[in-house]
């Protein structure tokens, strides 16, 4: 049983979480201080210092874990796939409700450009992307598709860069998914079924 403490303590980190999520995207990562945190999760600027040694760990581990979410609800997407085509199907329909420029979208840019600058940043995306492309690589490799985790690393990328690509107006929107199918259909060609 959880001790009350250790209840509100575990609240008031997710609300702290949950703040910087939403306020990476409206702001940009650079625009996000102590203080704006604090208030919109509704605490004073001494609860962060309590809860993480700095605001940068706090960013971090915040978009780690909502990377993880996103890249767990892609995997979900590719349950019961019984092709490398379908595969390539559900990988679509999974990035087809962000815009490139929602906020889920936006957070993932904007951490993305923070870990260039960032080592630890890199690091927890680095590995919260490894593991996502190695889930990947073997599900394509049960289907029979060839270099199966360098051609998980290129779809990851792929989708990646629809997003990219969608935020500044430049194609990749839902519209053109009968020819991006087409196109990314052809890197796993070599899957049993296509």
């Amino acid at each position: 049983m959880t001790r009350p403490a250790a209840a509100r303590g575990q609240e008031v980190r997710r609300r702290l979480l949950a703040a910087a999520i939403e306020l990476i995207p409206e702001r940009g990562w650079t625009a996000v201080s102590t203080r704006t945190l604090a208030e919109r999760a509704g605490v004073t600027p001494s609860v962060v210092h309590y809860h993480y040694p700095s605001l940068a760990v706090l960013l971090n581990e915040a978009v780690a874990g909502f990377l993880r979410g996103v890249l767990a609800e892609a995997e979900a997407a590719l349950d019961g796939v019984r092709t490398a085509g379908e595969a390539i199907d559900a990988l679509l329909g999974s990035v087809d409700r962000y815009t490139g420029d929602d906020p889920a979208s936006l957070l993932s840019i904007e951490a993305c450009l923070a870990a260039t600058r960032d080592p630890e940043l890199r690091a927890r995306i680095r590995e919260v992307l490894a593991a996502y492309r190695r889930r990947l690589g073997r599900l394509l490799d049960e289907r029979g598709v060839p270099d199966p985790d360098a051609t998980a690393a290129v779809l990851t990328a792929a989708m990646d860069g629809l997003l990219l690509h969608r935020g500044i107006g430049s194609g990749g929107d839902a519209g053109d998914r009968a020819a991006m199918a087409s196109v990314l259909r052809r890197l796993v060609a070599g899957g049993e079924g296509r």
